[in-house]
């Protein structure tokens, strides 16, 4: 999907941008780099703290959501999309563990023509189909030209 525009963005809208699988080795990667906390370096400091085993950093979950939606949403394409100037309500429902394979669902639940906004509600569920992150996101975009 490319090129999308504010009109393509009418409320109730549902994409389904894609899936990912999450491995040991970047939880550990991304951890090392950006959030060395003992539960997302190694098996000895997870099995300390209160997760008992390996777990994603949450914000190593939430770049690779966006990073699915917007890949999936084709927003590095020709089209309207500008910025994603906020987003809120950011909870980490359920650890991600190596080897979940995460689906990246969003719905658009505002949208204001005015200011060239629509707000979605982002979700990804593991591949039990239970939900492990969800944030509001507000993006800016232009009308079709």
């Amino acid at each position: 999907m490319s090129g999308l525009y504010f009109e393509d963005f009418t409320i109730g809208r549902r994409f389904a941008p894609g899936r990912f699988q999450i491995g040991r080795e970047q939880i550990i990667a991304f951890a090392t780099a950006f959030d060395p906390q003992p539960f997302h370096l190694d098996d000895a400091g997870a099995a300390r703290s209160l997760f008992g085993s390996l777990a994603a950093s949450g914000w190593h979950t939430a770049a690779l959501i966006a990073g699915t939606l917007a890949r999936g949403l084709g927003l590095d394409q020709a089209g309207g999309y500008r910025a994603m100037p906020s987003f809120a309500d950011l909870r980490w429902l359920l650890p991600v563990r190596p080897g979940d394979i995460l689906a990246v669902e969003a719905e658009v639940v505002a949208a204001d023509a005015e200011r060239g906004e629509a707000t979605l509600r982002v979700e990804a569920t593991n591949q039990a189909g239970v939900l492990v992150c969800r944030y509001h996101a507000v993006w800016q975009i232009d009308s079709r030209p």
